[in-house]
């Protein structure tokens, strides 16, 4: 009976460590009441890197199936598409200034990561849904900043920003 007395104690503490490993770890918070933000998953960045490389090589058939018409997807020039082929007509537009430009188009990718909020029960949370990727990039022009909200693979909103390039090249 002893020997149970003292492997009570024991189990409990085992059980209670067990439980606090398996909480999600956070770090932050969201807009919005109760948010908190977690670390995403790879998946997700697979899924932005895939639209990367259909960006890069124009393949606009790839990108349009990869992008949710409906959303918002803002550019850093104030220009705002809701469908994706509202989205890779702009690209298609700065792809032929930049020629006529004669500028090199293309970018570096310097980082990418995924995040998501989750924990508010405010209805106006949409920003729950699916992980989001920030990633930069840095082109003969700047240095670009980007959010991507994905969802079941596909982009669903996305705001970019420029500023001047701060990476310093290889």
């Amino acid at each position: 009976m002893k020997k149970l007395l003292f492997a009570l104690p024991l189990l409990l503490v085992i059980a209670c460590a067990q439980q606090e490993k398996a909480s999600e770890p956070t770090n932050g918070f969201g807009p919005y009441e109760g948010q908190s933000v977690y670390l995403g998953d790879q998946a997700t960045v697979e899924a932005f890197k895939n639209l990367d490389i259909a960006w890069g090589a124009r393949d606009y058939e790839t990108m349009k199936g990869m992008i949710q018409d409906g959303g918002m997807f803002v550019f850093e020039d104030g220009f705002t598409a809701t469908t994706g082929q509202e989205f890779v007509d702009k690209i298609e537009l700065e792809y032929q200034e930049s020629l006529e430009k004669e500028q090199e188009w293309g970018w570096k990718t310097n980082y990418a990561f995924s995040v998501y909020p989750k924990g508010s029960e405010d209805p106006k949370a949409l920003n729950q849904e699916g992980q989001w990727v920030n990633a930069q990039f840095t082109g003969t022009d700047g240095t670009y900043i980007e959010w991507y909200q994905m969802v079941d693979g596909k982009l669903k909103m996305w705001y970019q920003t420029k500023g001047k390039s701060v990476i310093p090249e290889d």
